[in-house]
């Protein structure tokens, strides 16, 4: 009797063992592609820090409503993110890491609300690759580590489309009731995650929620099932989340809506005065960078998704609105004049919930056709580092570290490609997936891993202020006495957030101050002049940057004198 018992003990162990492997493959996957090394690298570029300063503001000052740079009000972002962040600020200390929380978060909501999407559309298998597959795309990656307003935005969107999904009745077949508080709440959080996306950027994602459901309802003609979006419940919520804090900044700030919808929302798509001009295929490659290392999997999917429509001339309502949902974000920003890479990453969580269900839907012969291209494609990131390794024999000695390792990082990309084409198939045997599954995702969170550790020797100094406002305050220089020469608006604002102070830029009116710090070699090629300099000891290798003391008055020629006597000293 206890033979016949042993083989129905087996099946429990496996399934339990299994899952077990899951949680903790898409745990591992999800903490270090959304949460590990947060605070790898000062804040870069203008935003960053400008947002930092803006949250800490909050922070310090209890003013929750009007979003202040400076001291001055700054219009041209909601504050869902500012708000995030300087409660963050407020429990865990200022830090990069405590600014970029918000956005892995926001990151990680997205995608467990798209897995839990993919669960009722496609099963349980499109859910696990799902949470494979979004995680481990160098946008996700790069965004869910950036402290700006772009992965709130995505986040809250994708889970107000998550909901949407349900009131349109996608998520129900035959063998579901219907629920009536089901629909009721899924109104409620359609309207509540709506409101907090346009607290997170602005009137966009009303635009591109209605675009996306108004294309899927011309294209399946269930016109009367987009309408249910209107509905009053669902329209409550969204006012109510969104609406109060128009209204307050508004009543505080007379000049608030004329600043922010005209000029930061659409002048920015009208006209080319924030000056980010691309052409109108800017958006093709930096999908498909943002996709990798599955970008080679996304072109074959909408190479074989298209054939199949043109063929069949059907195609499911649900892959119809996950389609319009990518494919009118990136037509609607591609037509705008002011063009940024972030703007588009709202339709990465659509495109990549495809993607996984291709892996689980794909017929036979496409399928072998498919590994053929993902072989092709990982042998082609193998091409760098081979090509390093023999070839490359006159890289500088300080940068072949930095040059091998981001070979390493490529490679490894082609190598979860070429486990994917191995090892990428419906499962048979439903307790195998875990370890195939992280044969194909095990080389992405490798080379993540070794990216954060890279990232610093990336640049030939630190791109942020961090390292330059830690060398000035090792060196006492009055921040009230200092000025800004030349020197990049990132670097330049990130100074202000580490010093907690706004340094003004060397002109004029600052002519009186004593010291300049630029990335400048010789403050002669400074303006205005006449000004005569000395340089002072800095560590210019580390922090890109040249401190010099002002000493007046001055003139043309002593300015010259001092210049080649600056030039000699360094």
């Amino acid at each position: 009797m206890t033979e016949p018992s042993t083989p129905k003990s087996k099946p429990p162990r496996a399934r339990r063992a299994a899952q077990i492997a899951w949680v903790v493959l898409s745990g591992a996957t999800l903490y270090v592609c959304y949460f590990s090394h947060l605070g790898v690298l000062g804040f870069i570029g203008p935003d960053e820090p400008r947002y930092a300063w803006i949250a800490r503001s909050m922070m310090e000052t209890h003013d929750w409503v009007t979003p202040r740079l400076h001291g001055r009000p700054w219009f041209e972002k909601p504050p869902l993110f500012y708000w995030g962040a300087g409660l963050c600020f407020k429990w865990f200390g200022v830090s990069e890491a405590a600014a970029r929380l918000p956005s892995a978060l926001s990151a990680l909501l997205a995608t467990l609300a798209l897995a839990w999407l993919a669960l009722r559309l496609y099963g349980a298998e499109t859910a696990r690759w799902l949470l494979l597959l979004l995680p481990t795309t160098v946008g996700m990656i790069g965004f869910s580590h950036a402290a700006a307003t772009d992965m709130p935005f995505s986040g809250m969107f994708t889970i107000a489309m998550v909901c949407a999904t349900v009131v349109l009745g996608l998520t129900r077949d035959e063998n579901t009731p219907i629920l009536r508080g089901t629909l009721f709440l899924a109104l409620i959080l359609f309207g509540f995650f709506l409101g907090l996306a346009v607290l997170a950027k602005g009137p966009a994602a009303i635009i591109l929620c209605s675009g996306a459901v108004v294309l899927w309802a011309l294209l399946t003609k269930r016109r009367h099932n987009a309408l249910r979006l209107l509905h009053p419940v669902a329209i409550a919520a969204f006012l109510g989340t969104a609406l109060p804090w128009y209204v307050l900044c508004a009543r505080r700030n007379p000049d608030f809506l004329r600043v922010f919808i005209i000029e930061h929302n659409l002048k920015r798509y009208l006209t080319p005065e924030f000056q980010h001009i691309q052409p109108f295929w800017f958006y093709l490659p930096v999908l498909l960078i943002a996709l990798l290392p599955w970008a080679a999997l996304f072109l074959w999917s909408t190479i074989h998704g298209a054939v199949r429509i043109v063929r069949t001339r059907c195609a499911s309502e649900s892959t119809l609105l996950l389609a319009c949902w990518a494919g009118f974000c990136v037509v609607f920003f591609s037509i705008s004049r002011s063009k940024l890479p972030g703007y588009i990453l709202p339709a990465l969580p659509a495109i990549s919930l495809i993607l996984a269900h291709s892996l689980t839907a794909m017929e036979k012969i496409p399928r072998w056709l498919l590994r053929a291209a993902l072989c092709l494609f990982s042998l082609s990131l193998f091409v760098p580092l081979a090509f390093i390794e023999l070839f490359a024999t006159d890289v500088p000695r300080g940068n072949g570290r930095l040059v091998t390792g981001v070979c390493v990082v490529v490679a490894l990309m082609g190598t979860a490609n070429l486990f994917l084409a191995l090892f990428g198939r419906p499962a048979r045997e439903k307790a195998l997936f875990p370890l195939r599954a992280g044969v194909c995702v095990f080389p992405i969170l490798l080379s993540a891993m070794l990216a954060y550790f890279i990232a610093p020797s990336m640049f030939k100094f630190d791109p942020s202020g961090r390292i330059l406002a830690r060398e000035l305050q090792m060196r006492n220089i009055p921040l009230n006495k200092l000025a800004v020469g030349w020197m990049s608006r990132g670097q330049h604002y990130s100074l202000n957030f580490y010093l907690h102070e706004e340094i003004t830029d060397w002109n004029q009116e600052n002519l009186a101050k004593e010291y300049v710090v630029t990335d400048m070699p010789l403050c002669r090629n400074l303006s205005p002049v006449p000004f005569a300099c000395e340089p002072m000891p800095f560590n210019e290798h580390a922090t890109g940057a040249y401190l010099y003391h002002i000493l007046m008055p001055g003139s043309p020629q002593r300015l010259g004198d001092r210049g080649g006597q600056a030039q000699k000293k360094e």
